[in-house]
């Protein structure tokens, strides 16, 4: 024979030369394995790209400043003592400025070949355009990873805190991650939607002035309407305890993850995306979502709302009771360990300085909540009426230290909280009181400056406490300030010796002043003209 049979069964001549392969079908793709790490070498690309982009740089590094500087500068305080149910909350709305800027400049990455004139080079490559649309949403996937290392940190770190309380959600603590991932997907849908630069900016811009448009419209309260939102903190009021929160966190988490599936799957159907998984998996998140939209859209159930007023008007049946020296002390299971640590170091501080009975009376300090008005009002505690019950919050540091050993010295003077709320303007009790909460205190003057309103060292003003707060008039309010200037050791022995005296509402401003070795104010002085009648 002559020639050779080829592949396709026709023959050639000897020694010519074999005719040239077909060019490739554009249409025809690489698929499988190939097709997936084709996928995963852009999506590492375009990643690394993300990064160069100013916008990305610069919030990475806003939203690490912010976290830093709250977990090493800012737990000063209340802070210092963390809830961890609130912690998982806090850690939500850093996410949302990473966010933003993911979601604009993913849009502006995957516009990139249009705005440069290069779409038409990639109709002979061989990846189909809906890989290029997975691929550019898995580039975002590092950045929602970081940002669970980084809340994983937060929570990690408030939880080896000294004095820290409560059980954190995982829930809760998913939410900022799964806020990026939505974010940088749905900038990958609204660029293969629109394929024009400005929509992403646009939207933000709507998401921003929506909720202004809700309010005014009134349906602002609508709970449902409410947990459509990524990041629902609901903050304001003081912690409570975890089983009384009552936030679906994990209909929201749920909804969320479903939200970011039904987004990427629309992306990639927009893409020509058509194959079975891709509909099986809108089916399926799109599932997700729909049930948890339908789990948060609730609202508070009855029987959540019963045992949030139960708590707040007979917390006895929640807690539990331990003695710490003379005194009795009952908190929620969650806060059980910061009886002897914080409360009890404060009672006895401030019992150490009373005289008569009340330096050995046996108090029963009780921790209280206000749960029925939700997580977002702070509304106030009333003062008790059972003789020898000091109240607590759930807050600790900061202010609301001093401010808790006015209400023992209040109850060691009064007999009651309720008792302390009939004293008018100018009884001289308030002058023992306070000398009993910042008496024995590291910084009385500061301490002092902190537990009134006005945060003044002159003239009148209320003084902070657990519950009702009592009155100081300028007289008063220089008396304390001379008696916290002086030595402690000169005026202990006054006050135990004088404490018949000294706690009888019929006892005057200016006999407190004597008895406590405080010279009267000179003549003339806003001070020496000012003693209310207290009747």
């Amino acid at each position: 024979m002559s020639g050779t049979t080829g592949l396709v069964g026709e023959t050639a001549p000897t020694g010519a030369e074999p005719a040239p392969a077909p060019a490739p079908d554009p249409a025809q793709r690489a698929g499988g394995w190939r097709g997936a790490a084709a996928v995963l070498d852009l999506a590492r690309f375009e990643a690394r790209q993300l990064l160069l982009h100013i916008p990305v740089f610069a919030f990475l590094l806003i939203y690490l400043a912010v976290t830093g500087w709250g977990l090493f500068n800012g737990r000063e305080g209340m802070d210092e003592f963390p809830v961890l149910q609130d912690v998982d909350r806090a850690s939500q709305s850093a996410p949302l400025l990473l966010g933003v800027a993911l979601l604009i400049c993913v849009s502006r990455t995957v516009l990139r070949s249009q705005r440069r004139g290069t779409d038409r080079h990639f109709d002979v490559l061989v990846m189909e355009p809906w890989r290029r649309t997975v691929a550019h949403a898995l580039s975002v996937v590092p950045y929602a990873a970081f940002t669970a290392l980084v809340v994983a940190f937060e929570i990690v770190w408030a939880a080896h805190k000294p004095g820290v309380v409560g059980h954190p959600s995982p829930a809760e603590l998913a939410v900022g991650p799964l806020v990026v991932l939505l974010s940088g997907v749905l900038g990958v849908l609204l660029a293969r939607l629109f394929r024009n630069g400005f929509a992403a900016p646009l939207f933000v811009v709507g998401v921003v002035t929506l909720p202004t448009f809700v309010s005014s419209s009134g349906a602002a309260g609508s709970h449902w309407l409410q947990w459509l939102s990524p990041v629902v903190s609901e903050t304001g009021a003081d912690p409570l305890p975890s089983d009384l929160l009552g936030r679906p966190a994990g209909w929201h988490a749920l909804y969320l993850a479903g939200l970011v599936g039904v987004l990427f799957c629309a992306a990639v159907l927009v893409s020509g995306g058509r194959g079975r998984v891709v509909r099986a998996a809108t089916v399926v998140t799109l599932a997700a979502t729909v049930a948890g939209v339908a789990g948060q859209s609730q609202g508070d159930s009855a029987a959540l709302l019963a045992a949030r007023t139960e708590a707040s008007v007979r917390p006895e049946k929640f807690q539990t009771c331990h003695e710490y020296g003379r005194s009795t002390y009952c908190a929620f299971p969650e806060w059980d360990a910061r009886a002897a640590l914080d409360w009890a170091p404060v009672v006895d501080r401030v019992q150490a300085l009373a005289g008569g009975a009340a330096g050995g009376e046996r108090l029963t300090v009780r921790q209280r909540i206000e749960a029925r008005y939700g997580t977002t009002t702070d509304a106030a505690l009333d003062s008790s009426t059972t003789p020898g019950t000091v109240t607590v919050g759930t807050r600790w540091g900061g202010n609301r230290v001093p401010e808790f050993a006015v209400g023992v010295a209040t109850v060691l003077v009064a007999g009651s909280e309720a008792a302390a709320v009939e004293w008018c303007a100018g009884d001289a009790r308030a002058v023992t009181v306070m000398w009993l909460a910042l008496g024995a205190d590291a910084d009385p003057m500061t301490a002092f400056r902190n537990v009134r309103l006005g945060d003044g060292l002159e003239g009148p003003d209320l003084v902070l406490a657990p519950t009702d707060g009592i009155s100081l008039s300028t007289e008063q309010t220089r008396i304390v300030r001379e008696l916290l200037n002086k030595p402690r050791y000169s005026v202990i022995p006054r006050v135990k010796s004088h404490w018949t005296e000294l706690t009888s509402p019929n006892t005057s401003v200016a006999r407190v002043a004597d008895i406590l070795g405080v010279p009267a104010a000179p003549e003339g002085t806003a001070d020496a003209s000012e003693e209310e009648p207290c009747e």
